[in-house]
């Protein structure tokens, strides 16, 4: 597929080989690059933290002085202890001061850096081409927009802050430690270097795991929705205790797999903990030490620095799982934005034009996903003003496809797509969006009131014209059951009903007033009732449209001006119903599936015309307005 290239922005990077190359140094990694705008307020909070780290380790050297001078057997008055005292407590005071600051200013960072990736994403998500939002779903935004950013909050606000504490205080606690005895020093190593050689044997093939750990939960996923789908029809068909066997499976598998994983790294893993335990260290060193003061080695005030301050030498590797799986979850966060933020964008226009008239062209289109394989070849049509073209096809041979270039879901890989003489890319996407309008199956309302939701296409519309098309659109009395009318919040307590929405959106469309429509027919999962009623409301927003239908129900588009015909992504035939019956294709012989697997909607009779539809009507609606 041939991308268009992406507007330059602070939301683009460069993707050409040779300017990659051209510098000497490597491009930051995601994370680094994220932290960028707030770099300098994080160093100083990491420069206060190691500072309070530091200060806090202050007191217990200097307690330790103090047991020194108190045990030694020289006078200790109060010339020689108060200093020791007034150093403990400034140094505490200086650790408090420092810490609380640097939590401080790591969270407001933390706070300018959210604000500032959220409001990139959502520019960047803005000029996203809208059939990449659809293909993909709404996860992947969510889940960067909010459960990334939030992962880079615990790294940046958090955990960065415990590292540096846990690394910087015990290297002035060794420090120290040397300098009274380095062989009891030495000893004071020994839980740290055990623990990490320990750790890294539990840590052995971490990485297979976890791959293997998420696959088992797939499958889990994978096997519950299955079972939640299916259940029903399994039950009709009297196999109700099938249901649930695979996912009963997956579960089963998962135990298996987690147990032997505990099995296997419990007995290192366990040990890893242990040897760096507060109670473990300080029960070596008081054994080792009592050995030291027994034979002479050293006295009981150089012992004293080594019980308060040994156990804070194995600290880190008490913390380190935790803190090593945080800082891969805000690492694989970034990553994730990133490539969401490096989404190349639909194009602007360097010099926007506007389309003289809606008439619609496509001239040599094709179109891959994937760049490779195309879903359209060299597809010609055009859509003559005021009137109704009608796509049909067996499933997967492109017509939602087709349909989506026309709004700009997607932009071509070759040819072009003109609407009033003006190729689609150089139309500014406010322009486009006030002259294509588009009606899906898939109805997304937002969580605001009923009338907003009308409102999206035209937000200074007054009450009066929002009502006038809610009653074009058969939703008027459906709105005003609501508890509060059209001030009713949807999304909150109050929902509604799949026909509803669709009229609700046809409405919204009406108001919109979009002379060139999209219809994904909106009425095939519809019940009886609510197809009636959607039908009248597509009526009345398609009339004096140009309209592009994507036709499920041939019995639905018997009255188009044009059936086009869509094959492995080419036009086979074209023209309208009795002229393709009369051809004996590829029309003639779905039309034929059709009625055979499902009768027209009629009154039984099957010499009787169906029902007009809504395409129908409104295709005699143009014609009688072009008479006229």
């Amino acid at each position: 597929m041939k991308s268009q290239p992406s507007e330059p922005g602070p939301d683009s990077v460069s993707r050409d080989p040779a300017a990659a190359g051209a510098g000497t140094e490597a491009p930051p990694s995601p994370l680094r690059a994220l932290a960028e705008p707030v770099q300098g307020r994080l160093a100083v909070a990491v420069a206060l933290q190691a500072v309070a780290a530091l200060a806090g380790v202050v007191p217990f050297i200097a307690v330790s002085r103090i047991a020194g001078r108190l045990t030694g057997g020289s006078p200790a008055g109060g010339d020689v202890l108060w200093p020791l005292v007034t150093l403990a407590c400034v140094a505490g005071l200086l650790a408090l001061a420092c810490g609380t600051a640097a939590g401080a200013l790591a969270h407001l960072a933390d706070n300018e850096l959210q604000l500032t990736l959220r409001r990139r994403l959502a520019r960047h998500i803005g000029r996203l081409p809208l059939g990449r939002l659809t293909d993909k779903g709404t996860g992947e935004v969510k889940q960067a927009v909010q459960d990334d950013v939030s992962a880079l909050h615990t790294l940046f606000a958090h955990t960065l802050l415990d590292v540096v504490a846990v690394l910087t205080a015990p290297l002035l606690a060794l420090a120290y430690l040397f300098t009274v005895d380095w062989r009891l020093a030495l000893v004071s190593v020994v839980p740290l270097l055990l623990g990490v050689f320990l750790f890294s044997r539990a840590m052995a093939g971490a990485v297979a795991q976890m791959a293997e750990f998420g696959a088992a939960l797939g499958r889990i996923s994978a096997a519950a929705v299955e079972f939640a789908a299916g259940i029903a029809v399994f039950k009709s068909f009297g196999r109700g205790r099938k249901a649930h066997e695979r996912f009963v499976g997956a579960t089963e598998g998962f135990a298996d797999f987690f147990s032997g994983w505990v099995r296997a790294t419990l007995v290192t893993s366990t040990a890893a903990v242990l040897v760096v335990a507060p109670a473990v260290v300080l029960l070596l060193l008081s054994v080792v030490g009592a050995v030291f003061v027994t034979s002479g080695w050293t006295t009981g005030a150089e012992l004293v620095p080594f019980l308060l301050l040994g156990p804070a030498v194995a600290a880190p590797m008490g913390v380190v799982g935790p803190r090593i799986q945080q800082i891969r979850a805000g690492q694989a966060a970034a990553v994730r934005i990133t490539a969401l933020l490096h989404t190349p964008t639909l194009t602007e226009p360097a010099t926007p034009a506007v389309p003289d008239g809606h008439q619609v062209s496509l001239r040599g289109v094709s179109f891959s996903y994937d760049g490779h394989t195309d879903v359209l070849r060299d597809v010609d049509l055009d859509l003559a003003p005021g009137t109704v073209t009608a796509l049909v096809g067996p499933s997967g041979s492109g017509k939602s496809t087709l349909a989506s270039l026309l709004p700009r879901f997607h932009d071509v890989s070759a040819g072009k797509v003109t609407l009033g003489g003006v190729d689609l890319r150089d139309i500014p996407a406010t322009e486009l969006y006030r002259r294509v309008g588009f009606v899906l199956q898939d109805v997304r309302l937002l969580r605001a009131s009923v009338a907003d939701n009308i409102r999206l296409g035209r937000p200074d519309a007054t009450d009066e014209e929002v009502e006038r098309c809610a009653r074009a659109a058969r939703i008027h009395d459906r709105v005003l059951d609501l508890p509060d009318g059209y001030a009713t919040e949807l999304g909150t307590a109050v929902t509604l009903s799949g026909g509803e929405a669709q009229r609700l959106s046809i409405a919204r469309a009406l108001l919109a007033d979009a002379p060139v429509l999209v219809l994904d027919e909106a009425t095939a999962y519809a019940d009886p009732h609510s197809e009636a009623l959607i039908q009248d409301a597509l009526s009345a927003l398609a009339a004096g449209r140009t309209l592009l239908v994507i036709a499920h129900r041939l019995s639905t588009i018997r009255s188009a001006d044009r059936i086009v015909v869509l094959e492995d992504g080419r036009i086979t035939e074209q023209g309208r119903h009795d002229e393709l019956l009369a051809a004996r294709g590829r029309y003639a012989t779905l039309w034929e599936a059709q009625r055979t697997a499902q009768p027209d909607r009629t009154d039984g009779d099957p010499g009787r015309p169906p029902a007009p539809t809504a395409v129908a009507r409104a295709a005699d609606d143009i014609r009688e307005g072009s008479a006229r």
